[in-house]
């Protein structure tokens, strides 16, 4: 089988779910009915700078808050699928949608409604703390949990192996 640092090089596409990769899976319930999570700022910058760099990010999540779209869009992600309860037709349209390969494509999941899209990309991913089924099919498990950096590990390595780390761009948030 072939090294998954190899695939990286090959990577034009980086799609991630929410809850449980950038974030830690909790979800604090407020007594207004608003639901609050936290995610890591080192997450966020490897995401904007990924953009940055031309990468095509995408979030598909089965969460509905409009804080979720806000974060990620100020990051530079245009593409945040919200309430995606079949993550794999959403996953299907957005690819045929801007004509995308999965060959050059990175999915980022946790649980068990991931597993149809990590098999079709060319490199799944995991948090350390992902579902057992989950982490049995990836390419590659982080050895961080969701919530704690996992995203920054994964886009780190892409960029990297692609010779787009640590350069002007890096710099600059």
């Amino acid at each position: 089988m072939e090294n998954y640092k190899q695939k990286l090089r090959n990577i034009r596409n980086m799609i991630f779910d929410v809850d449980g990769v950038f974030t830690d899976g909790i979800v604090l319930l407020m007594p207004d009915g608003q639901q609050i999570r936290s995610s890591n700022v080192k997450d966020g910058y490897v995401v904007q700078l990924a953009v940055k760099k031309g990468f095509r990010l995408a979030v598909i999540t089965g969460g509905d808050s409009e804080a979720v779209r806000q974060r990620f869009e100020g990051l530079g992600v245009n593409d945040v699928f919200l309430n995606s309860n079949d993550k794999w037709k959403v996953y299907t349209d957005y690819m045929a949608q801007h004509n995308l390969k999965p060959e050059e494509t990175l999915y980022m999941g946790d649980d068990i409604v991931d597993i149809r899209v990590l098999k079709d990309v060319a490199v799944g991913c995991c948090p350390a703390d992902a579902a057992h089924e989950v982490r049995e099919i990836c390419d590659y498990v982080s050895h961080l949990p969701g919530g704690k950096g996992c995203v920054r590990d994964v886009v780190e390595q892409v960029l990297k192996v692609q010779g787009l780390w640590m350069d002007k761009d890096s710099l600059e948030w």
